[in-house]
């Protein structure tokens, strides 16, 4: 009948497994409007917990890089042996498209550079100890970290994962 309670369906299982997971939190919670982990399991989950931190690293670090350079902040020296200096280039994107850009040699180096930290340096290596996604210590600065108790640790996690967030957007 018109007046009868509608049926609701249940959250799906893989839903509910991870709404206890680092990064649901209030006021949000879990948020996965895209259906991405819709029927995944916990090694699909831990493959996207290690992109996202991993991106929101990269975003933070482009961040911080735009504000130091905006600040005025630059190497100091050449950055070719032509005696271009570092502070010669604009800073954001007119560094990387413009009139007064970094040469195109110099930009292939620098995205060759990068390339090679993500294939060979920045992977979270099996065999090594790592806790968790996104720990790419891989069997380095284990003492830094250890002195911390597990509360302590949760929270460090979740406070990089949140700042990455709010460095993606």
């Amino acid at each position: 009948s018109a007046f009868a309670p509608a049926m609701t369906s249940k959250a799906t299982t893989a839903l509910n497994a991870f709404e206890g997971e680092l990064g649901a939190q209030p006021p949000i919670g879990f948020f996965d409007p895209l259906g991405l982990l819709d029927e995944a399991d916990q090694e699909r989950f831990d493959r996207l917990r290690y992109v996202e931190v991993k991106h929101g690293r990269i975003a933070q670090l482009a961040f911080l890089g735009n504000i130091v350079t905006r600040a005025g902040g630059h190497f100091g020296g050449n950055i070719d042996s032509a005696g271009h200096a570092f502070d010669s280039y604009p800073n954001g994107w007119a560094a990387i498209y413009g009139a007064d850009a970094i040469p195109v040699k110099g930009a292939v180096q620098i995205f060759s550079f990068i390339g090679l930290l993500e294939i060979a340096v920045m992977k979270d290596m099996d065999g090594f100890g790592n806790e968790f996604p996104g720990d790419l210590r891989n069997g380095t600065f284990k003492s830094a970290w250890d002195k911390f108790d597990e509360e302590t640790k949760v929270q460090k996690r979740a406070i990089e994962l949140n700042n990455g967030r709010a460095a993606m957007m």
